[in-house]
């Protein structure tokens, strides 16, 4: 067995990508990864084809000699470094506790502006914008239409010890529910934002309203969220004070750092149940 991309491909399913590629020549990349998907039965939860994760895995075998994939119709082009514009310059300053602000409201970004949302992740968030992993969900808060804070949910890490630990499911129970846990992969409150209690009151609209996006999106409902706070630059008090779980820390080593070595910052593991239920829905 080999895995890839959260599956394990065994020789017979290697040879059959092999004859697959052989035998159709004039397939191109995603042609391929669609019948390899229909091929292997590898579906989302949601019965649509796993067709990115089946070509990220194809690229990966290929890199690795096992196969040798047609050559790609097109080259893409690097990507575009993202400029700041007037849109996302500084505001004035902001400086009232949430209780005197306006109504908060969670607005999902759409493709009209998402452009803006990457805008200000890249200028004002010290991890700067990477594109969220899997399935999403993205949002601006906003108060009388001024954005004040954004937030991004996205796929759950595929392992991490401690919330596997606190969940007490083994590999099988995790490959299959998986889907059910929704990470917190960006929160920024703008600099010119300055209100005490902000940050948990957005984590407590998120919490109720986070489930419903996500199931009128991908006709799943999420049972726990899970976030990762970099110990050395922040202490995790807005998640506490939303009544997140702090069940461990991270080893530091990343996906491909070395056994034994730190090489990415170590982070605390926060969990946050949607469901009291949770842990019954994650196990079975």
């Amino acid at each position: 067995m080999i895995r890839y991309c959260g599956r394990n491909f065994s020789q017979k399913e290697l040879d059959q990508i092999r004859s697959l590629i052989k035998e159709n020549p004039l397939f191109h990349r995603a042609r391929l990864s669609r019948e390899v998907c229909q091929m292997l039965q590898w579906f989302k939860p949601d019965g649509k084809l796993k067709e990115m994760s089946c070509r990220v895995a194809m690229l990966r075998m290929q890199d690795d000699g096992l196969i040798k994939l047609p050559k790609p119709l097109t080259v893409r082009s690097p990507p575009r470094k993202i400029k700041p514009t007037p849109a996302t310059d500084p505001r004035k300053l902001i400086r009232c506790p949430v209780n005197q602000l306006p109504q908060l409201q969670l607005q999902m970004v759409n493709k009209k502006d998402s452009s803006l949302w990457n805008e200000y992740i890249q200028r004002y968030h010290y991890l700067g914008f990477t594109p969220l992993p899997g399935a999403q969900l993205r949002y601006f808060i906003t108060a009388n239409n001024q954005i004040l804070a954004l937030t991004g949910f996205g796929a759950a890490a595929w392992q991490t010890s401690p919330r596997d630990q606190f969940i007490g499911w083994d590999h099988e129970q995790r490959k299959r529910n998986l889907h059910l846990i929704v990470n917190n992969a960006r929160f920024l409150i703008l600099p010119w934002i300055q209100s005490k209690n902000l940050a948990s009151k957005i984590l407590a609209l998120h919490a109720r309203k986070l489930p419903d996006d996500w199931e009128k999106k991908y006709k799943i409902r999420p049972v726990l969220l899970e976030t990762f706070v970099q110990k050395d630059r922040f202490k995790g008090i807005c998640y506490k004070a939303a009544n997140w779980h702090n069940v461990g820390q991270t080893k530091g080593r990343g996906k491909l750092g070395p056994s034994g070595k730190i090489s990415v910052p170590i982070k605390d593991v926060w969990l946050y149940p949607l469901n009291k239920h949770f842990k019954s829905f994650l196990k079975k």
